[in-house]
């Protein structure tokens, strides 16, 4: 990860740790790499390294907000880590807030995908961390929240903890999520907000503004086809205004160009994911078992889950930094980036259809009924023409 000269602004160190250079910055704020104070004391609570995501206090809302997700999605070893949370001041007597995060040493996806210089990562790879993808947004769906940003900028990697020399893929930056509607109480809510990077939205986000566990999956399928061909489905020769690729995602003839050149099993992956109708678009627990992804890793996996609980359970017992009070006047929308916004829990559309809770009520059946489900949609997805 290329990194840049420390913000002068923000050069206080925490409690029990030292900040270093500034690793990155955004509309949120910066992101430093910081090192932990006393990193050979058993009594110390932090790793040797984090990265810290810093704002002054008075415009941290977004990133107050993402702490709250993080709590309320921790226990996954696919979703970056969270230390905590911490008040620094700096020497102008200005408070900041920062957010305490698992270091990626491995970088961003996006950043590997570059290095690749157009022609895409290699298919195991690919295959290895659209599986560590798929099974964090399931933990964050089962959490009850959307991601409603997934695009290869937010998935950072680090290094297995089981010595393999691989990198796993980790879900990150929480700011945009929201809850969905199906864990909260229907009401016509009023504060519709667009989130998200627009090559990676789903149809039914730029037509109805809805963003729920399925748009999660489609912006994946988007993902996966960055990896495989270097390529977003949607890129042309010529670069497409942001008005224009609105108009073709929302366009039900036009279809997501899947890459040439790749795997019978990648195409129907790809398929499954890139279904224009949500109700039929497959689940981040049906595409865990696509053949696409069978015997991937399995084994390592196994152990670096077990190995990551227990690093897992040890990080939320040491997360002692605790500050709850939020900012009033900047917990709502806040524009983060050029398409990007932020709102508190305010859902896009909390009006769920009733074929969806249909759809739930055959899911929770039997595994034989389950299977045979997830069997017809499959065809269904083959019956997609490729191509754009």
């Amino acid at each position: 990860m290329k990194r840049k000269k420390p913000d002068e602004s923000m050069c206080s160190h925490g409690e029990s740790w030292m900040r270093g250079p500034m690793i990155g910055k955004g509309s949120f704020g910066s992101v430093f790499l910081a090192t932990s104070k006393k990193p050979r004391s058993r009594f110390d609570c932090f790793p040797a390294a984090m990265a810290v995501k810093s704002a002054e206090v008075s415009v941290s809302g977004s990133l107050q907000k993402e702490k709250e997700v993080l709590d309320n999605v921790k226990g996954c070893p696919f979703v970056i880590g969270c230390f905590g949370e911490e008040i620094t001041t700096q020497e102008n007597g200005e408070m900041v807030f920062n957010l305490l995060l698992e270091y990626a040493s491995g970088g961003t996806l996006a950043e590997s995908i570059e290095k690749s210089s157009g022609s895409g990562l290699p298919e195991s790879d690919v295959k290895r961390y659209t599986r560590s993808i798929l099974k964090g947004l399931g933990h964050i769906h089962d959490c009850g929240y959307v991601h409603c940003d997934l695009k290869p900028e937010n998935v950072l990697l680090v290094p297995a903890v089981n010595g393999s020399g691989n990198l796993v893929a980790k879900i990150g930056d929480f700011g945009l999520a929201k809850r969905s509607a199906q864990r909260k109480k229907r009401r016509l809510d009023l504060n519709l907000y667009l989130r998200g990077t627009p090559p990676y939205m789903a149809p039914e986000t730029v037509i109805d503004n809805v963003q729920e566990p399925p748009s999660d999956i489609w912006a994946l399928g988007c993902v996966v086809c960055k990896m495989l061909s270097g390529n977003s489905p949607w890129d042309r020769a010529e670069e497409l205004s942001t008005e224009y690729l609105f108009r073709l995602i929302g366009d039900e003839r036009e279809l997501p160009k899947i890459p040439s050149g790749v795997s019978d099993e990648a195409r129907d992956f790809l398929k499954a994911c890139l279904v224009r109708k949500p109700i039929y678009r497959f689940t981040a627990e049906m595409l865990v078992d696509h053949p696409f992804l069978t015997g991937v890793g399995e084994h390592d996996e196994a152990k670096d889950e077990g190995l990551l609980a227990v690093q897992d359970e040890e990080l939320v017992a040491s997360s002692s930094f605790s500050w709850n009070e939020t900012d009033s006047v900047l917990s709502g929308s806040t524009l983060l980036g050029d398409w990007s916004l932020l709102s508190d829990e305010s859902s896009a559309c909390d009006s769920w259809p009733e074929e969806v809770e249909d759809l739930e009520g055959q899911l929770i059946g039997s595994s034989d009924e389950k299977e045979s489900f997830a069997s017809s949609l499959n065809c269904l997805a083959s019956t997609i023409p490729i191509g754009a």
